[in-house]
């Protein structure tokens, strides 16, 4: 379970790994793993970090941090990755790359630094960053909803700004060309999905759970836990007496102090698969009020052959058919109804897994994605800058 940017972000690079030479520049931090053991052997050609400077994690810091970015409007993750023109510079300094391709948009002002290396120079966009701060501040109230506003008007501005400079942008979905093309005006834009490497069906043994997977300290993720928790597995928790809601994913026992000591919600962590983890469950809930992008989530519940439970924000983007590949619910009572319809028929289970599978595999593979890149790179590359 490391998370849709990464897998993302991993999807392009093993593209251009099979067909190119590329020279990496990554972020760390010192909490994350060291990125030379990340990166499997032989994937790039030459790998270099740029560090970034410790981060205290603590709410007192972190509150600081925010408030001094809200008086500059510089949104958070724009502000943690700013400053290092200079280092990326060198790093890129003396090659000739026939493409750079820029992972987030809070990297975007980097595009100076590799248009001078690079004949052209791509931006892949995990989200629309205005939106996805926009709709954090309806789900929030107080001056936290009114940061978020700020945040996400600053985020527009930038957006206007940046996507304009780049020679071609990639997007996750139709949705999200929508609201950049407002921004970028006639840049080449590419839908570029989510997706997940192939794979072959699951063995599925159900247990007598539902589940949730995800980054437990990406927000919405966060919001959509304590939504969950507040008001739908009340309701759940009371109809089905055996029923158990596995919550997996990074940073997952962190939600122990909002839900208390339940002997029925078990908190793992981070697992090396979480598709394997996801086809033991019974449903996939997917209670998300607030994002851009998709949801790895659902590609990898889709993977698994198991039945998901959704909002209609959680499941933008993918194309889905609700009853088909997915049901639908944005209210509690309808939510709880959905998932206890699942549960009372292991048929209706099968069916909706099998739809899910097979639309993961018409649509959300690697290979089959990869084609949308096809169109962008040619043949003609042989050096590609990530």
């Amino acid at each position: 379970m490391v998370g849709g940017g990464p897998l993302r972000s991993a999807s392009i690079l093993a593209y251009l790994a099979e067909r190119y030479a590329v020279h990496a520049i990554v972020f760390h931090q010192e909490s994350d793993p060291d990125p030379a053991r990340v990166f499997p052997a032989g994937m790039v050609d030459r790998l270099d970090v740029v560090e970034l400077p410790h981060h205290s994690k603590r709410p007192a810091a972190r509150a600081m941090r925010n408030a001094v970015r809200l008086v500059r409007r510089r949104p958070p993750l724009f502000d943690r990755f700013s400053g290092f023109e200079e280092a990326i510079g060198k790093l890129a300094a003396g090659g000739e790359y026939d493409a750079a391709v820029i992972e987030h948009f809070w990297c975007a002002p980097y595009c100076s630094e590799l248009r001078a290396v690079s004949k052209r120079v791509i931006l892949d966009l995990h989200n629309v960053e205005s939106a996805w701060h926009r709709s954090l501040a309806e789900c929030e109230g107080g001056m936290r909803a009114v940061a978020l506003r700020e945040f996400a008007a600053a985020s527009e501005k930038l957006e206007r700004r940046w996507l304009p400079e780049f020679d071609h942008l990639l997007v996750t979905s139709t949705d999200d060309e929508k609201l950049v093309r407002r921004a970028a005006g006639e840049k080449r834009i590419t839908v570029y999905p989510n997706a997940l490497p192939e794979r072959p069906r699951e063995e599925r043994e159900e247990r007598e759970e539902i589940i949730f997977s995800g980054n437990l300290e990406y927000e919405p993720n966060i919001i959509a836990v304590r939504f969950f928790y507040e008001q739908i597995w009340p309701s759940l928790r009371s109809r089905w007496g055996n029923l158990k809601w596995r919550i997996a994913g990074k940073h997952a026992e962190a939600m122990r102090g909002m839900m208390g000591d339940d002997p029925r919600i078990e908190a793992s962590g981070i697992a090396d698969d979480a598709v394997t983890i996801l086809a033991g469950a019974k449903v996939a809930v997917v209670p998300v009020l607030a994002g851009s992008g998709t949801r790895i989530k659902i590609l990898e519940a889709w993977a698994a052959g198991t039945a998901v439970v959704s909002t209609t924000v959680g499941a933008a983007g993918l194309d889905c058919r609700d009853g088909k590949h997915i049901m639908l619910a944005d209210d509690p009572g309808s939510f709880t109804e959905c998932v206890s319809e699942l549960l009372e028929s292991s048929e209706k289970r099968r069916e909706l897994g099998a739809a899910g599978r097979k639309f993961y595999e018409e649509r959300f593979t690697w290979p089959v994605v990869w084609r949308r890149l096809d169109s962008i790179f040619g043949n003609d590359v042989s050096r590609a800058y990530v």
